[in-house]
């Protein structure tokens, strides 16, 4: 699971083991606590988060898991400057974390890892702490669709 910021194109990922409804409360939990620490550390307080940090406008494909009411509420009771998007039905050239994806199974294809943490930790290597560079003007296809990147 991960996402992109688009103004500076900052990823963060993480790995889960199983794509349900609790796993998607708990990664978007995460992103939260991350986004608070750095709100934080550029000197503002706790207190103002909700209030006056920038709105996270996260695109979602619809798994059902994305949908499930319960976990919906509470995320915008719990998370209120986080706004869920949901695309379209089978559109994932409209998601930029897309580009991510794909140029991440560009460059672990035909490699052989011992173990799943292995790859896990190629993973957070290249995604999180930046080591990965990615040509974001560069044209993919997609399931038949063109991605076109600015």
């Amino acid at each position: 699971m991960g996402g992109l910021r688009y103004h500076d194109k900052k990823r963060i990922t993480f790995v889960i083991k199983q794509g349900n409804a609790s796993a998607f409360y708990e990664q978007l939990k995460r992103l939260n606590d991350f986004l608070l620490l750095e709100w934080i550390e550029q000197g503002n307080t706790i207190d103002s988060f909700n209030e006056h940090s920038a709105k996270i406008v996260i695109i979602l494909d619809n798994a059902s898991f994305h949908k499930r009411k319960d976990i919906l509420n509470k995320i915008e009771a719990e998370m209120p400057n986080m706004i869920l998007e949901f695309l379209p039905a089978y559109s994932p050239d409209y998601n930029l974390i897309e580009l991510v994806w794909h140029s991440a199974k560009e460059y672990i294809a035909h490699r052989l890892f011992e173990s799943v943490e292995q790859l896990e930790s190629l993973l957070r290597k290249l995604l999180n702490e930046g080591e990965f560079v990615i040509n974001w003007k560069r044209k993919i296809k997609n399931k038949g669709n063109a991605i076109y990147l600015i």
